[in-house]
Formats: structure tokens, sequence, C-alpha cells
């Protein structure tokens, strides 16, 4: 059973978090495993499982990008620890970020740096945003999936910049 299945949703790559709040305190306490235990050891054990299963999924569903990562691996165009090749330009884009990165110790060249990451994030996620946010299982192809995948990887990169430089703080 995935955590879609589990939550009794349609597979997306946003969740809508009013809705699946309410579907988590309803499944928390359907198996909870305080309440089995009269039960037989199998039901016991199940409960216990589908609790463990529940949780994992909450925390995955809380982070958008764990989400994305849980739907491509779901796809089987995912894996973890896959050295994933992203483009020259982009990477070019990064090492440049990261020498002004070296240099970024007066506010203002912060201020630029964290301005510079929040355009880049919004051009590489411009592309792939309505999908992402419509995501319908039976009309994105696997093609489109891919482009999630490479936007889910040049993420990761700026989200480790931006760790960067808010330690700088």
């Amino acid at each position: 059973m995935n955590y879609f299945e589990l939550f009794e949703l349609p597979v997306a790559l946003k969740v809508n978090t009013a809705t699946l709040s309410r579907k988590f305190f309803e499944l928390s306490k359907k198996y909870h495993p305080d309440y089995f235990i009269n039960e037989i050891d199998q039901a016991q054990a199940e409960a216990l499982e589908k609790s463990a299963l529940l949780n994992k999924a909450w925390k995955t569903f809380q982070n958008p990008d764990e989400t994305i990562k849980y739907v491509l691996q779901l796809k089987g165009l995912l894996e973890e620890e896959e050295k994933y090749e992203l483009p020259p330009d982009f990477l070019m884009e990064i090492l440049e970020i990261n020498e002004q990165l070296m240099d970024a110790d007066e506010p203002a060249v912060k201020a630029g740096l964290e301005s510079t990451i929040q355009q880049l994030q919004n051009e590489i996620y411009e592309p792939v945003k309505e999908m992402v946010e419509n995501y319908q299982e039976d009309s994105v192809s696997e093609k489109d999936l891919l482009q999630v995948k490479a936007y889910y990887y040049k993420k990761k990169y700026l989200d480790r910049i931006r760790r960067q430089l808010a330690g700088m703080a």
C-alpha cells in the first residue's frame, strides 16, 4: 500500500494540506495500536504497521519536495542515491553563485545572493508549475515527469546553497 492509497487520496505532486490533516487524524484514531490491545497478535501487528506507515506518509506529505520525490519514486523515475546529471548551464550558474557565496560577508552581498537564488528557483519552477500544482496521474507523460525530476534535483542544489547562506548569519 502506498501513501496515497493509505490516505485515500489521488496521486499528487502537491497534496491539499487541509484534506491531509483531517484524514491523518481520522486514520490515526483508526489505526492507533492502543485500540488493538485486546486483539490477536496479527491484528496488533497490522495496526502497528499501518500506524508507522501513516506517520511516514504524514512526514513525507508535509514536505513538498519529499512529496515530489515520493511520486517520482512511485513511478520508477527516481532512485535513492541516484547520480543525476544536471545541465552544464545550470551548473555554471551554481558555480557562479558558490563563488559569490565565498565573498558574502556583507549583508548587501547576502541579500543580493538570496535574490539571485530566489530568481533562479522561480525560473526552474515555471516550466513545471502547472504540472506540480494540478497533477493528474492519467494525463501526465513520463517525459513530463522527467521535467519534474530535473526541477527536483535543481532545487536540491539551490536549497543547499540557501542553507549555507543561512549558516553564515
